[in-house]
């Protein structure tokens, strides 16, 4: 019934399988990926017929977590999954954007690729086996592939090593973690496509007791490393591409224009698309640009006569394929770019901080023309966000949330919740800063930064890293070390490289790399890349990291200028929390029946209180003598205090009598006001016309008999 063919090898010492030929029969492509106990089905199916109208290749890659792989039932309302969660989202983005440049150009075919997480082992994360899943599956599918593209992990160990495709209690240990894709390149070597890299959590523990640091030279070294793994995992695939008789099928590929037609334009229009893109303002550059193309319309249309309307939808990509050539000649022969600046000068920043008059800490970042506003919250614990997915991690203290809204680009838009670019920018910035935060024990807040574009034109995941960081530095949360953010982009063509700092969205466009590098003043906290040209030797990835450290250093001590560290004192607006930590035998008592105890303390003291299961209360108030007489109450009824002669309590008068009050102050232990002591110097006719049950009244202990009852006498003001 099946064919069922299977590949078994080891990349960098860890077992990979690849398996076709049983699951997903009517797929074009279908393999599943084991790695220890965690196994991914990835499935390729394409379009039999180009898509018509298109002018760019409609790939889609989506990640399916069953919840069934971990043994576990999702939560909500519906108890089945629903909307992918943000790290199948995250994965998604790591299958695509190595696939992508390894698609030729002019491929109009939709290809779907679907990874669905099968059994998850909770050791072996499922994102990297589902990366050369879905490489090996493109294969089988026999599409137009420049592959097969290998994928790895790596750690970097406590000894200066690096471990391939470590699990996830290995990471703990590690002070990076890095994912590449490359394929076989010439020569023997391997063309580096695509890394994604961050520091994890616990990185600067790490490093505090011996571990290295991911400097600029470390990560070089690791790249280079990475080539033999990759072409390991690369080969795996081949071997079983191979076995199953795949054939590389016939499909067409569209040119978006003709040759005459560009080189019409470049004739009549070069010059002045030239001096157009020399304009510095965004804004009035594309004004200009798109006023030259409505000419060239006109122009052409009148020169090509009736063949101008088969030719017509080709203007726009010549037009841009036209400012392409132009910007990167201008870049390579004259040193120069778009704005006019040297290919390492970074724009001008500017920098405030405080300004919005609610938010905990907020920073205005603004390099160029894009502008990011970064405001800080501080919550209780029980604030962090809680993680329904087949993932280890259950829970998340540090969030941060990156919004791009369509006025940041002059354009309008809809706005329905954040796409899936919004969300890889988003934790690329939080994974760039969770190094820094400290950790819960030393400060026990959930923490969320959101970033809002106000204006974009390039690098605005790095200007949130830079924002982020002064928001918390102004909301007085004692970050580690400062962080900043720059985003590197390369011209490369017939082996000279040109690398661009601080790069514009325009260049990005036009360029063969975005490469963005965040980081402290002596460590990579974390990095993205993604190349658009084969063959990019490690020695030039090398040189921008370089580049990048020198622009990350200018950058931060910009920023440091405004504000040097965090603020001493945490923001005015900020909840101030206690920990306390209670014998587990006292939580009962604690809570009180039905919660009557913990509540009656909330209530009267105003602050939010919360009880973890192994004793650790957290209470936070909106100001720290709230706070204090929360912990005093429940240190009261842990451990009840005796009164002593001369000792004032702030009590609560629990019983009236018509010779006097009863005041508990603490715990068990009530005294009595005479209604002798009422009256301050008059006689009083009934007690309830001073104090009432339930009164709050601040007294003094003035004897205690042998009977052990107390006497209490009011305090007056002023005593």
């Amino acid at each position: 019934m099946f064919q069922n063919l299977k590949v078994e090898g080891s990349v960098g010492g860890r077992k990979l399988s690849l398996e076709t030929g049983k699951l997903a029969l009517q797929a074009d492509g279908a393999v599943l990926v084991t790695q220890g106990e965690t196994q991914v089905l990835v499935t390729v199916v394409a379009g039999k017929e180009p898509k018509e109208g298109l002018d760019f290749f409609p790939l889609t890659v989506d990640v399916e977590e069953r919840m069934y792989a971990a043994g576990k039932i999702p939560g909500g309302f519906f108890r089945r999954e629903g909307r992918p969660s943000e790290e199948a989202i995250l994965t998604a983005r790591l299958i695509d954007r190595p696939l992508r440049p390894s698609f030729p150009k002019g491929f109009r075919n939709e290809v779907h690729v679907v990874a669905t997480v099968l059994s998850a082992d909770q050791k072996n994360p499922p994102d990297v086996p589902a990366m050369s899943g879905a490489s090996a599956a493109i294969l089988l599918a026999g599409l137009p592939f420049q592959g097969p593209v290998g994928a790895v992990r790596l750690g970097l160990r406590a000894d200066g090593s690096w471990l391939v495709n470590p699990t996830f209690q290995e990471l703990e240990e590690c002070t990076f973690d890095m994912v590449v894709a490359g394929r076989d390149g010439s020569g023997g070597g391997v063309d580096i496509l695509m890394v994604e890299a961050e520091a994890p959590e616990k990185a600067l523990a790490v490093m505090k007791q011996g571990g290295p640091m991911p400097t600029e030279r470390v990560v070089a070294l690791g790249l280079e490393f990475a080539r033999g793994p990759l072409l390991e995992a690369a080969r795996l695939q081949s071997e079983l591409a191979l076995r199953a008789g795949a054939v590389q099928r016939d499909f067409p590929l569209f040119r978006d224009y003709t040759e005459e037609l560009f080189q019409a334009l470049e004739a009549e229009f070069g010059e002045a698309v030239r001096e157009a893109l020399a304009i510095p303002g965004k804004l009035e550059r594309e004004e200009a640009l798109e006023e030259l193309k409505r000419k060239a319309s006109e122009a052409l249309a009148a020169r090509f006569g009736q063949a101008w309307e088969e030719m017509a939808g080709g203007l726009a990509p010549a037009f841009r394929a036209l400012e392409r050539k132009i910007a990167r000649k201008r870049i390579l022969e004259e040193g120069l770019r778009i704005d006019g600046r040297k290919p390492n000068q970074i724009r001008p920043i500017s920098v405030e901080v405080g300004l919005l008059p609610m938010a905990h800490g907020s920073a205005l970042f603004t390099r160029g023309e894009t502008q990011v506003l970064s405001a800080a919250t501080l919550g209780m614990p029980r604030m962090q966000q809680i993680i329904d997915t087949i993932a280890p991690e259950e829970s998340k203290r540090y969030m941060h949330h990156y919004n791009f809204p369509p006025f940041s680009t002059g354009e309008p838009g809809f706005m329905r919740g954040p796409r899936r670019r919004e969300i890889g920018h988003g934790a690329l910035a939080e994974r760039a800063l969770l190094p820094v935060i400290p950790p819960e024990e030393e400060f026990p807040y959930a923490i969320r930064v959101v970033s809002d574009v106000l204006s974009s034109n390039g690098s605005t995941s790095m200007a949130s890293v830079c924002g982020s960081t002064l928001a918390l530095m102004d909301a007085g949360v004692p970050i580690r070390e400062p962080v900043g953010g720059v985003a590197m982009g390369l011209v490369a063509e017939e082996g000279k490289y040109v690398t661009l700092t601080d790069i514009l969205g325009a260049e990005d466009a036009y360029g063969d790399m975005d490469f963005k590098v965040a980081g402290t003043k002596r460590y990579i906290t974390a990095l993205q890349l993604d190349t658009k040209v084969p063959g990019l030797p490690v020695e030039v990835l090398a040189s921008a990291l370089e580049e990048a450290r020198r622009a990350r250093l200018a950058i931060l001590e910009v920023m440091l200028k405004t504000l040097p560290r965090p603020r001493p004192e945490l923001s005015p607006r900020a909840p101030r929390i206690i920990v306390e930590v209670i014998p587990v035998d006292k939580i009962g008592e604690v809570i009180g029946p039905k919660g009557k105890k913990v509540n009656e303390i909330a209530s009267l003291t105003g602050a939010e209180i919360d009880i973890e299961d192994d004793g650790t209360i957290y209470i936070g108030a909106k100001d720290e003598a709230a706070a204090q007489e929360a912990l005093r109450m429940i240190r009261e009824v842990v451990s009840p205090v005796e009164p002593k002669v001369g000792e004032r309590y702030l009590g609560t008068v629990v019983k009236t009598t018509p010779f006097g009050a009863f005041v508990q102050l603490v715990r068990g232990r009530d005294g009595l006001i005479h209604i002798s002591r009422l009256g301050k110097g008059e006689r009083v006719k009934r007690v309830e016309d001073v104090v009432k049950v339930g009164d709050r009244i601040l007294v003094e202990v003035v004897e205690i008999d042998k009977l052990n009852r107390i006497s209490l006498k009011p305090v007056e003001d002023g005593e």
